[in-house]
């Protein structure tokens, strides 16, 4: 089932959030919707009906966001890039 990628967003949703409450919706057309809450109430909609790519993508910039572990050798190679001029 395809659906398998939205469902994995979303408890990632509830993990970074923790907010359990937030489910999703999956009409017979196969557009999902993320809700508040396990109501299919129109009011409790977080988002309009969306394929499963925009579903995922809307789903995991939703919410608070986890920063991003970051090495000795990540933060080395950021700052060479920034003083590197680009090629013309």
């Amino acid at each position: 089932m395809r659906s398998t990628r939205a469902t994995a967003a979303v408890e990632r949703l509830k993990s970074r959030s923790g907010n359990p409450d937030y489910a999703m919706m999956r009409t017979s057309a196969g557009l999902f919707c993320l809700l508040l809450g396990p109501a299919a109430d129109p009011a409790s909609r977080l988002s309009a009906l969306l394929e499963l790519d925009d579903f995922v993508a809307f789903v995991n910039t939703f919410g608070p966001q986890i920063p991003r572990r970051m090495t000795k050798n990540d933060a080395a190679f950021e700052k060479q890039l920034v003083g590197k001029k680009p090629l013309a």
